[in-house]
C-alpha cells in the first residue's frame, strides 16, 4: 500500500489503518503475519519533508529456535521516521567520503509524492524479529539423542560430556 503525499495539506495528521494479514508483506519466511497490523501514526508536514512517528502493532508467527515449535511474538514498535524527496538524497561528488550521522539512520527518501507503508511495516517487523527466537526463556529445547522435545516429555537419554 502507498501513502499518497499530496492529499496532506495541514501540518500535522493524524493516520491509522489497520493491515489485514493478507495484506501485509511476508518475511520471505523469517516470519509470518498472524494477528492484524494497527498501524497509527502522526504526519508532520514542512513543505517537501515528512516526519512519521507513530507505533505498529501486530503478532509474528515465528519458530522457536530451541524446540521448533511455531509461536506467536507480540509486536510493538514505536517509530519516528524522516521522509525527504528522492533528489534531496542524491549523492555530491564532495559527499563520498562523508560519514554517517546519527540522525541520518531515520531518514528515507520517498519518490513521486508516495511513501511504501509495505516497507514501512517489513522494516519495523523486522527490526522486531529477536536474534534467537525462543517460544520462551524456559524452554527445554529438543533431545539431541532421542529428539525428543523436552517441554512435551522428558526423556531418558544420558547426557553426553
Amino acid at each position: 500500500m502507498r501513502l499518497e503525499l499530496s492529499q496532506f495539506r495541514q501540518p500535522e495528521t493524524e493516520f491509522s489503518k489497520v493491515f489485514e494479514q493478507a495484506e501485509v508483506p511476508t518475511g520471505e519466511g523469517d516470519y509470518r503475519v498472524i494477528v492484524p497490523a494497527d498501524l497509527r501514526m502522526v504526519i508532520h508536514k514542512d513543505q517537501d519533508r515528512f516526519r512519521l512517528v507513530g507505533t505498529v502493532k501486530s503478532g509474528l508467527g515465528l519458530e522457536c529456535s530451541r524446540c521448533l515449535e511455531p509461536y506467536v511474538l507480540p509486536v510493538d514498535r514505536q517509530f519516528d521516521l524522516r521522509f525527504l524527496p528522492a533528489a534531496a538524497g542524491e549523492p555530491q561528488a564532495e559527499d563520498e567520503d562523508s560519514e554517517v550521522e546519527e540522525d541520518d539512520v531515520s531518514i528515507t527518501f520517498y519518490r513521486d509524492e508516495q511513501i511504501d507503508l509495505d516497507e514501512l511495516l517489513r522494516e519495523q517487523f523486522y527490526l522486531a524479529l529477536p536474534m534467537k527466537p525462543l517460544c520462551g526463556p524456559a524452554c527445554k529445547g529438543i533431545c539431541p539423542q532421542c529428539g525428543t522435545n523436552r517441554n512435551l516429555a522428558p526423556c531418558d537419554c544420558s547426557p553426553q560430556k
